[in-house]
């Protein structure tokens, strides 16, 4: 074998190692739409309350202290207390495309009010997700602040 031969067997063989080392199979992750299904299918079924909201370090969890969240199908979300109700709005988005894993969910909240509730309104970022437990958190672009924000089904 010559030397230009062996030179592109070489290159080759190299090429060929990194392609095969460098592609990783995530076969085992469900699809991102099913990620998103299931959050969705959680959050819908039955009601909802604040464990935990830290605005900026700030605990603020008594604001919603008495207040069942319910998720509506149809992306209404409702809240509660046996007194008062307030109307919003939420959905599961996909915040990008290109990679499509679960990092890339976020819940959005919006409510059009002017009191505790408009806190809430931002789109958050999943820590964690059960059928019971919902962990989010947001970082503020503007002051870089870290909220976080726990809802546990009753």
């Amino acid at each position: 074998m010559n030397s230009k031969n062996f030179k592109i067997i070489f290159f080759l063989v190299l090429v060929g190692l990194f392609t095969f080392t460098s592609c990783s199979s995530n076969d085992d992750a469900p699809p991102i739409d099913q990620i998103q299904n299931q959050v969705k299918n959680n959050l819908q079924s039955g009601t909802w309350k604040i464990t935990k909201f830290l605005d900026s370090g700030d605990d603020e969890t008594n604001h919603f202290t008495g207040y069942n969240f319910t998720f509506g199908s149809n992306g209404t979300l409702t809240v509660a207390n046996g007194s008062n109700t307030f109307n919003g709005t939420w959905s599961i988005t996909d915040s990008n495309s290109n990679d499509d894993t679960q990092d890339d969910l976020e819940l959005v909240i919006n409510f059009n009010l002017t009191n505790d509730f408009e806190d809430l309104n931002d789109d958050w970022d999943f820590v964690s997700q059960s059928s019971t437990k919902i962990e989010l958190i947001d970082i503020s672009g503007g002051n870089g602040g870290t909220d976080n924000l726990t809802f546990e089904k009753n």
